[in-house]
């Protein structure tokens, strides 16, 4: 992939649409990558796309870690090769434990050119300029929800219980929601779903008939040269109506116990998952209960760095810091036994990660959060979200909060 060319981005409204039809008309596997020029520290996801024909499981791929390219996803299902876990609910749709690829080829975007990483790059840049086509719509489908209201707070009482007994201090519980439609295009779901929800670790993967089409604003854990940073969020409000009620909201999260005690033990879980493959000494919290806008809710983001240690491999990596402990609570074992107990759906992709592998080691992933899956072949999707409960955490609140950060997908897949 040494030869690059250099394209203008065309004038068209809808161009990315038809760059993404371009990959998924000729590649099995495909991984668009958007930060959407927000503003997040240490940065987004590079504006980057990458196409495959080959794939490979986590430890196939920790074979080539360090040497070449790698994009891959990996399935929260995976907590059970990192512990004694079993994933027993009934599966939605199945998603594979973890795909990884070596990319064959690489599209760089910027605000006003593209750039093709290929030997046929010319070709391709022209190609992919010629296939500007008109604006097309999804059509509206019904989402069901797996979980009734009352089956809702009837959990949250039972996880408070196990709470009050002293199984654990925090869970994150999720509810899922299923659609139906052979006829939705997950393409177009994408561009909608950025309207609606621009995040910096947005992406859009595809694994022949499966795609995510992701609106994470959540960073696992990225590596730079030698310096690891994990980036926990716990603590979300929505957005005011206007600046004088946007502000009141911000610093109601801002200054709320709750969610800072929430916070806190993430960052806990995560300063310890780090210690792991880091420099003795070296984890350290550079910023606690950082408030960050988005364009539906507030969010309570904290950063952890550490040293990394340079002969720790992939798999190595990922056993020490997965799940990421802003999906499971802690501590983390319990927290994941109990999720199966409670949860009614096998998460698979949701609350897993994606995320891109240089050549040099250094890496990002994502949580996959505000995310739907979908099976193209099969006509199926889904999405699900979740909240950390605590102790003192009032059921009523926390299903709101649910809604509300299902709420840009609800509105992309029923067309309001």
């Amino acid at each position: 992939m040494s030869a690059n060319f250099i394209f203008p981005i065309p004038e068209h409204p809808d161009w990315k649409s038809h760059l993404l039809r371009w990959f998924d008309d000729r590649y099995p596997y495909f991984s668009f990558f958007q930060d959407n020029e927000i503003t997040y520290p240490h940065g987004g996801f590079p504006n980057v796309i990458f196409g495959g024909n080959h794939t490979l499981s986590l430890e196939e791929a920790a074979q080539f870690y360090g040497k070449v390219e790698l994009v891959g996803i990996v399935s929260y299902e995976y907590k059970n090769r990192v512990e004694r876990l079993s994933s027993n609910n009934p599966s939605l749709i199945d998603c594979p434990e973890s795909l990884f690829f070596i990319p064959e080829i690489k599209i760089e975007l910027s605000r006003n050119t593209f750039t093709v990483f290929h030997p046929e790059g010319k070709k391709i840049g022209e190609e992919i300029i010629g296939l500007l086509h008109p604006i097309s719509s999804n059509p509206k489908v019904i989402v069901s929800s797996l979980t009734a209201k009352s089956d809702y707070f009837s959990a949250i009482k039972a996880i408070q219980n196990h709470i009050e007994e002293g199984d654990m201090y925090e869970l994150n519980y999720c509810m899922a929601f299923t659609f139906e439609s052979h006829n939705w295009d997950p393409l177009l779901g994408f561009r909608d779903l950025m309207e609606k929800s621009p995040m910096p670790f947005s992406s859009l993967f595809k694994a022949d008939n499966l795609f995510l089409i992701g609106a994470s604003p959540e960073r696992f854990l990225k590596k730079e040269n030698n310096q690891l940073i994990a980036q926990p969020i716990k603590g979300t409000i929505k957005r005011g109506q206007d600046e004088n009620e946007d502000a009141i909201l911000k610093n109601q999260l801002l200054y709320s116990e709750k969610e800072r005690a929430e916070n806190l033990m993430i960052v806990d879980l995560m300063r310890n998952d780090l210690s792991k493959i880091s420099e003795t000494g070296s984890v350290d919290v550079e910023e606690l209960f950082g408030v960050y806008p988005f364009a539906k809710v507030h969010q309570m983001i904290s950063t952890v760095t550490s040293t990394f240690k340079n002969d720790v491999g992939l798999k190595e990596i990922f056993h020490a810091t997965f799940p990421m402990g802003s999906m499971t609570g802690a501590p983390k074992i319990k927290c994941m036994e109990l999720i199966e107990r409670y949860e009614n759906f096998k998460r698979g992709w949701f609350s897993g990660t994606l995320g891109r592998i240089q050549a040099d080691g250094n890496f990002d992933f994502n949580v996959i959060i505000r995310s739907v899956i979908f099976d193209k072949k099969a006509g199926k999707g889904y999405f699900a979200v979740g909240s950390a409960i605590t102790y003192d955490a009032d059921a009523g609140y926390e299903y709101e909060e649910c809604l509300l950060k299902a709420s840009a997908i609800m509105e992309v897949l029923e067309g309001k």
